[in-house]
């Protein structure tokens, strides 16, 4: 899948590959197409009773003014009237059912799908882009049940009874009425053409507005921060006049394609018209009654309606052909190697012993016990990275060759300036991105060959940026796992999010905005420290973590986090380096390139890129201490 463009290719109108896994969909369903399909051939099967009554009345019952036959006739109209009603409610909801049930199963595995993509495939995929997948495209494909394959077939029974019983009746009327056919087919393919590019515009400039609004929201702060706002109005509008504009020549369209069928509908009652007013009354064979006339009237009308659905159904039909292939090239993307749909296979190649390891891999929502007992062994190997193209001629490399071990019960602090690539390592060994060359082990095993969810439930990630979730402030320190809630309170006390929490008006059943936006980002990050300790792990991978706290905070933190990473491995991106003097290794980075290690002391002592950095920050502290003038 692309970044662009892919809303604006329809593809085929149909597609048999397409149409076969859409019935995947519908397959645990039949049950409900069978019952609006038969419902939908008595509904078209009794369009024909109306044209018959009519014939017979006129022919038989007003020239022997036989009012019992045309009461009977008109109570057996009625009774056509009610069971078409009930026939079309009942089709209508059995469609509306097999169409919600497919849009339910659908949404929910692709977002199943979207949560195992690697985070690599959101680098190149507006996250609006992807809203479109599951909300618009899903809703093309509900149309496409509830209005669109099942309707068109009962359209075309009745097509089929409609011209049957007219060739019965008279084949001579029935050419009368055919010969404006070629220009209904004519009609009906300018239309389908100028609707199928309309259509195309149309989902290009919605998919453009999602993205435009989910980038614009997430991105409020700034927006309003640099006093933004009109600017951004603006382009909004611009982006929904093209999406009103694309609209209304789809409105111009089918206001031209309806009068046009509606005029050769008339155009070929005129000319059934014309062909039976020479024959009306005339003996022999080819004479004709006035009833023979008026239900072939009625039946000319009903024969036409059916024909401008199918071509709606058609649009309906392209645009789900479109939608569709959308929806399963992204659920056709690679998931990350060792997520669980792809260790079906590697399990069954495992020894006795591994697959019992594998089993302590926790289900969602769930806790490893064991593994998390101690730390764990890291071991960087030569390892490059580029988020580019490594191919290329020049690669633009965010680590080279970049190599270190971190065994249970220390220390490893990463330093340099920014963009050194320190945040890379971290990513690497969360297995958001693969490097290109080189490995990465955890306790002696490549981390290509561990399950994510094994591996990611070893490891403990306070970030600089926290994300909290909107709900109570108990299931984000949780988030899912099973604790219970003395425990979930005991890890807030340990770091001092407890004085957080019981300053909220609902205490632990406080519930929390977007992002946790009702907290300030200190208090964000409290919890996240919580969250982090709550899961017990065996690795603690800390990116800047207590940038947002006060001293008095990160001094709890620092304490509690002394007791927590004693028999387990810690890895610390920092920025402030007096959070790190007591590091048990020090990792300089310069331009993706280890360029010192060592302890505290002994990087002072070379007086390298870590002693100037850190005497420029003694130096930013001594002068931000100092009382102003």
């Amino acid at each position: 899948m692309t970044t662009s463009g892919d809303d604006e290719v329809l593809g085929r109108v149909y597609d048999a590959r397409l149409a076969r896994r859409l019935l995947r969909y519908v397959r645990p369903y039949r049950g409900i197409v069978a019952g609006a399909v038969v419902l939908l051939c008595i509904e078209g099967g009794l369009q024909l009773v109306g044209p018959a009554l009519t014939r017979h009345v006129i022919d038989v019952a007003l020239p022997a003014r036989a009012a019992g036959v045309v009461t009977t006739a008109a109570a057996l109209f009625a009774l056509t009237l009610v069971l078409q009603f009930a026939a079309g409610y009942g089709e209508t909801v059995l469609t509306g059912l097999l169409g919600q049930h497919v849009m339910r199963d659908l949404r929910t595995e692709l977002f199943a799908r979207l949560q195992r993509l690697p985070v690599a495939f959101y680098d190149r995929n507006p996250v609006g882009r992807l809203v479109t997948r599951v909300t618009s495209d899903v809703e093309a494909l509900n149309e496409l049940f509830t209005a669109g394959v099942v309707a068109g077939l009962g359209d075309l029974f009745t097509l089929v009874a409609i011209g049957v019983m007219m060739l019965v009746v008279d084949w001579r009327l029935s050419l009368a009425a055919f010969a404006v056919m070629p220009f209904v087919l004519l009609a009906s393919r300018v239309f389908q053409t100028r609707v199928r590019g309309s259509y195309r515009e149309i989902r290009t400039r919605l998919a453009r507005i999602n993205a435009f609004v989910q980038e614009r929201l997430t991105g409020l702060r700034v927006v309003q921060l640099f006093g933004r706002e009109r600017a951004e109005r603006t382009r909004f509008r611009r982006l929904n006049d093209d999406h009103l504009d694309a609209h209304l020549r789809s409105i111009r369209i089918y206001a031209l394609y309806f009068p046009v069928i509606e005029i050769l509908t008339t155009v070929a009652l005129a000319s059934l018209v014309v062909s039976a007013s020479s024959r009306v009354g005339a003996p022999g064979a080819g004479g004709l009654s006035v009833g023979t006339v008026a239900a072939f009237l009625q039946l000319v009308r009903r024969f036409f309606q059916p024909l401008q659905d199918l071509s709606e159904k058609f649009n309906i039909l392209q645009g789900a052909m479109a939608a569709s292939e959308r929806i399963f090239a992204l659920l056709d993307e690679p998931l990350e190697s060792g997520s669980p749909s792809t260790l079906d296979a590697r399990r069954s190649t495992l020894a006795p012993a591994d697959v019992e390891a594998s089993a302590r891999v926790p289900a969602e929502g769930g806790r490893v016990g064991a593994p998390n007992a101690h730390g764990v062994t890291v071991e960087f190997q030569d390892v490059w990275f580029t988020y580019g193209d490594a191919t290329a001629a020049d690669p633009q490399w965010v680590l080279r060759g970049v190599s270190f071990r971190v065994a249970p019960g220390e220390t490893l602090a990463l330093v340099g300036h920014t963009g050194a690539g320190k945040t890379t390592v971290v990513s690497l060994l969360l297995r958001f991105y693969e490097p290109q060359r080189g490995r990465i082990l955890v306790d002696g095993a490549d981390i290509r060959e561990l399950p994510l969810d094994e591996l990611r439930a070893r490891i403990g990630f306070v970030q600089q940026d926290i994300f909290l979730f909107a709900g109570d402030v108990a299931s984000n320190v949780r988030l899912g796992a099973a604790l219970t809630d003395a425990e979930v309170q005991a890890a807030a006390a340990r770091v001092g999010a407890d004085r957080v929490v019981e300053r909220l008006p609902d205490g632990w059943h406080h519930q929390l905005g977007e992002r946790g936006a009702s907290l300030s980002v200190g208090e964000r990050q409290l919890l996240a420290f919580a969250r982090a300790i709550a899961a017990d792990p065996g690795l603690l991978v800390l990116d800047e973590a207590t940038s947002a706290v006060d001293s008095e905070a990160e001094a709890r933190i620092q304490a509690a986090l002394a007791t927590l990473m004693r028999g387990r491995t810690t890895i610390a991106i920092a920025h402030r380096l007096s959070t790190i003097v007591a590091a048990d290794a020090i990792l300089v980075l310069h331009h993706g390139q280890v360029v010192e290690r060592g302890r505290h002391a002994e990087l002072l002592a070379r007086d390298g890129l870590y002693a100037r950095l850190y005497r420029l920050q003694v130096a930013q502290a001594a002068e931000a201490s100092r009382p102003a003038a």
